[in-house]
């Protein structure tokens, strides 16, 4: 579904990505982990044309997509939920999740995909005319995946989903994240913690310093000696 290679990124004379190599395979949750400053969202934000690469290619669908803008990044079925969530805080619920489908025209499956988003999140449904902006981070976390889910992405980035939340919180996104895989959507999950990454996931890589070091189905690097010194904590 998406193959990226030799990918370079530089912010002005730092070379953030080096040479980056992976591929994310239909149905797969594919999971990067590494420390912070590794080039994990530097990686998420390439693929969706936030940021321009310098050299290499991004192929999703077996299209060229490398140099294409934004805008038809999201078109293309290739949606980011953002770190930190980035809900539009002044307004409701329910225009952050209809935002999600700005670039689509079919009012009746958008109605109908609302409807889809409330079943996954009732609390959403619940708070439907609450302000975003007022709604705890699990809440904003559930908003900000369930906007994503509005424009019917191929394949989701998911920058972070943990960050700021309570433990219980955490294995709760992580449990729809795994729903919403498996109903039939590709996953590419950027993530700190490791060791909840490594859990759900079917493939990882592990970045460093804008390089992968290592790269092998989750279940294996989540028993690699050298990741559970660096990631897992023994």
């Amino acid at each position: 579904m998406l193959e990226v290679k030799d990918l370079n990124v530089f912010y002005g004379a730092i070379h953030a990505l080096h040479g980056v190599d992976f591929e994310v395979k239909q149905g797969e949750i594919v999971s990067l982990i590494g420390a912070n400053g590794a080039g994990k969202t530097t990686t998420l934000h390439t693929l969706s044309a936030l940021i321009k690469a310098k050299a290499g290619s991004i192929h999703f669908l077996g299209k060229d997509i490398t140099n294409l803008p934004a805008e038809k990044i999201v078109k293309a079925g290739l949606i980011q939920v953002p770190e930190g969530r980035r809900v539009f805080a002044n307004l409701s619920v329910k225009d952050n999740l209809l935002l999600g489908a700005f670039t689509r025209q079919d009012t009746a499956a958008i109605a109908s995909d609302l409807e889809m988003v409330f079943v996954r999140f009732p609390r959403l449904k619940e708070r439907v005319k609450q302000v975003a902006g007022t709604l705890s981070g699990g809440e904003q976390q559930m908003l900000a995946i369930g906007r994503a889910l509005m424009a019917r992405p191929q394949l989701l980035l998911l920058d972070e989903p943990s960050m700021g939340l309570a433990p219980l919180l955490v294995r709760e996104i992580f449990n729809i994240i795994v729903e919403i895989n498996r109903d039939g959507t590709t996953i590419l999950l950027v993530e700190q913690n490791a060791h909840m990454a490594l859990g759900i996931s079917h493939r990882a890589y592990v970045l460093e310093t804008g390089k992968f070091v290592l790269s092998g189905p989750s279940k294996d690097l989540a028993a690699s000696p050298q990741v559970r010194k660096a990631y897992l904590g023994g």
